[in-house]
C-alpha cells in the first residue's frame, strides 16, 4: 500500500473520531443535530477511503460478491424440506449412539469394575 493511501486511511479514521468527538459536544437536547454530525462524519471518511487503492478495491469485490450471489441456485422448498428432515434424524440416531455408548461405559466402571452398583 502507497504512503497517500495509508494517509486517506489515517485521515479517514481521523474523520470518524472527529464526528464522535463532535456527537458529544453538542449538547443533548440537539439530538437531530448530534446524529447528523456522526452521520456527515462516517458519509466523509467514506468518501475518504473509496477514494483509496483498498477503498476501491473493496468496491470491486463487493460488485463481484453481488454478481457471484446472483448465480446461486437455491433449492426448492422441497429440497431444503428434505435436507432438514434428514439433518433431524442424523442427530437424533447420533444422540442415540452417544446415549447407548455413556450409559454403557457407566455401567461397565461403575457397576462392574468398581463393584458400585452392588
Amino acid at each position: 500500500m502507497e504512503m497517500q493511501d495509508k494517509i486517506k486511511l489515517y485521515v479517514a479514521g481521523l474523520v470518524v473520531v472527529a464526528g464522535i468527538v463532535g456527537f458529544y459536544l453538542i449538547p443533548e437536547g440537539q439530538g437531530l443535530l448530534r446524529a447528523l454530525a456522526f452521520i456527515v462524519s462516517i458519509l466523509l471518511a467514506a468518501g475518504v477511503v473509496w477514494t483509496s487503492a483498498p477503498g476501491k478495491g473493496l468496491v470491486v469485490y463487493a460488485n463481484e460478491s453481488i454478481v457471484e450471489a446472483r448465480k446461486v441456485v437455491w433449492p426448492t422448498r422441497k429440497e431444503a424440506t428434505q435436507v432438514t428432515l434428514m439433518v433431524f434424524v442424523f442427530v437424533a440416531v447420533l444422540a442415540l449412539f452417544m446415549w447407548l455408548v455413556d450409559s454403557s461405559l457407566s455401567w461397565l466402571f461403575y457397576d462392574v469394575i468398581l463393584g458400585r452398583g452392588r
